[in-house]
């Protein structure tokens, strides 16, 4: 413990605390630490708990105190700004990235992702360089990394099964397909809804754009259907619930547009393996042949990605005062994909 009490008058605490959030924001770690050591010894904390709070050495924690009591805020300020220590070795880099690759989760952080303040701080941490958040940019695109919008994944993904697929049964898909020349077709359900949805725009600075919505909870469902092979697109409108009656009906209309034979690649959706499904296939495997996809794998499934295309080209950021003008411009985009077998085969990471 400090041999005094440690009091701090309120206007000086203030004047630290704009000081603390100032050197937050612009990404000070060392005028941070020191605000931070402070206000702790002054809340009754021991140097000792400070240092190890912190993780410095109890004689910084002294010198910290010593100095903030001969000339207050000014003196936990550097002089000038330190800039970088010193330069990252080689080793360091790689040790770096490392840790990066290892995750936000791996390294204290409670965040799944990273921030360049998080970064800066690790930098500093493990090899006592101190780099500012403006410069790690530099030095993270040289280190092979990007600035990258973050997507969800299932916690409950079976890596395995999703190997299987992606080395095994796929193959085998394709190569039956190719084998009857049939249809290889990835199969999923979308729905629009009248509401609208929203995607980024240019807008100005500080005026956050504004779009209308009807506010009305009802959406156009689709069916869908793209072949592997030749881009050929199938859909399905229905204002109904999806239900295994309506994707029989729907999977029928599709068989009686050709005298083709049907690999069909679908999720786990229960409609699509409900016990009448079941039966449905059995009744028509001499044209049907159905794989399924892992559980939780959208990301296995292009037609997700003709989805998104669709709502970005087509409904997002749309107004739709009607729910006839919602089905109107829903079917005009149908139409449009399954005129162009390009745009379709280009979600497969090919064009013909």
């Amino acid at each position: 413990m400090l041999p005094f009490r440690l009091t701090i008058s309120t206007p000086l605490c203030k004047e630290m605390e704009a000081a603390l959030q100032a050197a937050q924001r612009r990404g000070d770690i060392r005028l941070v630490k020191r605000l931070l050591s402070i206000f702790a010894l002054r809340d009754s904390n021991s140097p000792e708990q400070v240092a190890t709070l912190l993780k410095v050495s109890l004689e910084t924690i002294l010198d910290w105190a010593r100095r903030f009591l001969c000339y207050k805020l000014q003196g936990l300020k550097d002089k000038k700004s330190p800039g970088r220590k010193a330069k990252l070795t080689k080793s360091q880099k790689r040790e770096l990235a490392t840790l990066i690759d290892a995750g936000p989760a791996a390294n204290g952080f409670s965040s799944a992702c990273w921030r360049s303040p998080m970064i800066q701080h690790l930098i500093y941490e493990k090899f006592g360089v101190f780099y500012s958040v403006h410069y790690l940019c530099q030095l993270l695109k040289s280190l092979g990394f990007s600035y990258q919008k973050a997507r969800f994944v299932a916690d409950h993904l079976d890596t395995e099964k999703r190997r299987i697929w992606q080395q095994k049964t796929f193959s085998e898909a394709l190569r039956l397909a190719h084998q009857q020349n049939a249809y290889l077709l990835f199969g999923d359900e979308a729905s629009f809804p009248q509401w609208g949805t929203l995607s980024y725009t240019w807008s100005r600075r500080g005026v956050q754009p504004e779009v209308k919505t009807s506010g009305k909870r009802k959406s156009y469902k689709v069916f869908g259907l793209i072949d592997y092979f030749t881009g050929t697109f199938f859909s399905q409108a229905t204002t109904a619930r999806l239900t295994s009656a309506s994707y029989q009906q729907f999977l029928l209309k599709v068989l009686a547009q050709s005298d083709r034979r049907i690999v069909l690649i679908q999720d786990g959706a229960r409609y699509h393996t409900s016990q009448a499904m079941q039966e449905f296939f059995v009744q028509h495997a001499a044209r049907l042949t159905v794989f399924q996809l892992p559980s939780y794998s959208p990301d296995l499934n292009p037609i997700e990605k003709l989805w998104k295309k669709i709502k970005e080209q087509d409904t997002h950021l749309h107004y739709f005062p009607t729910f006839e003008s919602l089905q109107e411009k829903v079917e005009q985009a149908l139409v449009k994909f399954a005129n162009a077998p390009k745009e379709v085969l280009a979600v497969f990471g090919f064009a013909a």
